[in-house]
């Protein structure tokens, strides 16, 4: 049976608070028995978890569910963090070619979600993964099951990878890394860029940039294609009903309900509608693959949307950079 790390010595908590310790000690039973654990080692570590209700208060508002797309775009595309891409551009240049080459994913996309993410490396988050999953998985019924099975990855990734369980911070969600990748993607997609022995997400830039790419090109990014073309109607405003993510409809079936784009598209591709509320009107967007790839690292739309265009405005400060 393997052991955890562990660098803290044992704690007693005793802040169950809302948290229903026989479910903690089903789950320590059952983890470790499916991964193949140290049971002892397990119950060690959970046992130094702690419910926090900042956790659970910061998950009831995100940003993409409380502001207007104006508001949300405004956190993301301000000039210090478009310049602050284009300086991790070119600290980073030799790595981000190589993995662009390798992964199909243009640099300026991959530099933008770092971006957005942690503002390149500079706010990778305050709360204890630990802490973090454990609230979740024992005091948020809403999405218990989903965060339950990040905290068992999250013990078999400290394992794998050689990370303390006890000592590694991220998000109020449990994400890591210069990426903010939750224990299941850190488990499926991170790669050891520099052969290392180790995929190490929280230090390691090469392999942070690679597994965001790799990301990517698991979830079908296609190369030098489209992301989205902006849209318009003629009809009177009105807001649709919230179309998918997915491109569900044909760019025909979209001009036949009056939205248009002005580029010339295949009637027969397969899009989705996006709709992001400015103060006094509507932007509509014709979503293409990409977008939708775009979103399976945050299913949120507004999120697909900055990511884009911080892209967008990274690449022309870039250019703009380098002819001076």
């Amino acid at each position: 049976m393997k052991k955890l790390l562990l660098l803290l010595p044992f704690i007693s908590v005793l802040s169950f608070a809302k948290v229903n310790q026989k479910t903690v000690d089903e789950f320590i039973i059952k983890t470790a028995k499916d991964n193949n654990l140290n049971e002892q080692s397990v119950r060690a570590i959970i046992n130094q978890a702690q419910r926090q209700q900042s956790i659970i208060d910061a998950m009831n508002r995100p940003a993409e569910k409380k502001k207007q797309w104006h508001e949300y775009r405004n956190i993301f595309l301000k000039q210090k963090r478009i310049d602050a891409g284009v300086v991790f551009w070119n600290e980073h240049k030799a790595i981000l070619e190589k993995v662009s080459k390798d992964s199909g994913v243009p640099i300026e996309i991959i530099v933008a979600i770092i971006g957005v993410e942690t503002n390149y490396g500079g706010n990778m988050g305050s709360y204890r993964v630990l802490d973090a999953l454990y609230t979740l998985a024992f005091d948020y019924p809403k999405r218990s099951p989903f965060f339950t099975k990040e905290l068992a990855k999250f013990l078999v990734l400290a394992e794998k990878e050689n990370i303390s369980a006890l000592e590694t911070k991220g998000s109020y969600a449990g994400a890591m890394g210069y990426g903010q990748f939750m224990p299941s993607s850190y488990l499926m997609y991170s790669l050891d860029h520099d052969k290392d022995g180790s995929r190490d997400l929280l230090n390691n830039i090469g392999d942070a940039i690679a597994s965001v790419a790799n990301y990517f090109k698991a979830h079908g990014w296609k190369k030098d294609q489209p992301v989205v073309h902006m849209g318009h109607t003629d009809t009177k405003f009105t807001k649709l009903k919230k179309q998918s993510l997915k491109p569900s409809l044909t760019v025909k079936q979209l001009n036949d309900m009056g939205y248009k784009t002005k580029q010339k598209l295949n009637e027969n591709d397969m899009v989705s509608l996006t709709q992001l509320q400015q103060e006094n009107s509507m932007e509509y967007w014709f979503g293409m693959h990409n977008f939708y790839v775009i979103t399976r690292y945050n299913h949120s739309e507004m999120y697909a949307m900055a990511v884009y265009q911080l892209s967008l405005e990274i690449l022309s400060s870039h250019k703009n950079n380098a002819k001076k």
